[in-house]
């Protein structure tokens, strides 16, 4: 089985994709994907310096990602450029990570997709595993996080599809305003109820 899991900015789905690491089932991952794709010299950041310019780089000639990141998230415009650029990327290499998982004998493989349903790519899964948190929490977590200013913390929670709409497209959610061993406790009985043999010593 193929699962997409997916959630907000700030909503932990980092720590549940850690936790299904240990439960034994490989991970590949969107947003490792997505830095790699735009290091120098590869097609998308050649696309990205033509498009937005040099002065979202570095002094090293790498993307100024927080730079680039408060310029496309107060521009829907500008985000659509960008993400039509990285997307098709990012997808091209991670179709590649599964195919590779499946030649080694993985039958079930997770694919950790920010914006799984803003991108339309649940064509890509079987199952959907969303990680929600209330509005309040994913703000306090993102500020904490990130350091971020409330307003840039807003912005950058509204850029995205609200999680209380993902909740209604999801086949598993996982509520995660809790403690870690809940957030397990939940992931283990979904993983479960999909008959997906986990690693029990974890």
């Amino acid at each position: 089985m193929i699962i997409g899991l997916t959630g907000g900015i700030a909503s932990g789905k980092s720590t549940v994709s850690i936790i299904l690491t240990k439960l034994g089932l490989p991970v590949v991952d969107a947003d490792k994907i997505a830095r790699q794709v735009v290091e120098q010299g590869e097609p998308a950041y050649k696309e990205i310096v033509k498009y937005f310019g040099t002065e979202i780089l570095d002094s090293h000639g790498n993307l100024n990602r927080k730079q680039l990141g408060t310029l496309i998230f107060s521009d829907p415009k500008e985000r659509e450029v960008l993400n039509n650029i990285v997307h098709p990327a990012v997808r091209k290499k991670m179709i590649e990570q599964k195919d590779t998982y499946l030649q080694q004998g993985y039958h079930h493989i997770v694919l950790d997709i920010p914006l799984l349903f803003e991108s339309k790519l649940t064509h890509m899964v079987e199952k959907t595993l969303l990680i929600y948190v209330d509005e309040k929490k994913q703000l306090e977590r993102l500020i904490m996080r990130d350091h971020a200013g409330k307003e840039d913390a807003e912005r950058r929670i509204s850029s995205q599809m609200p999680l209380k709409d993902k909740v209604l497209l999801a086949d598993g959610v996982i509520d995660n305003n809790g403690s870690l061993s809940k957030t397990k406790e939940q992931l283990v009985n979904i993983l479960r109820a999909w008959n997906i043999p986990i690693n029990e010593k974890t």
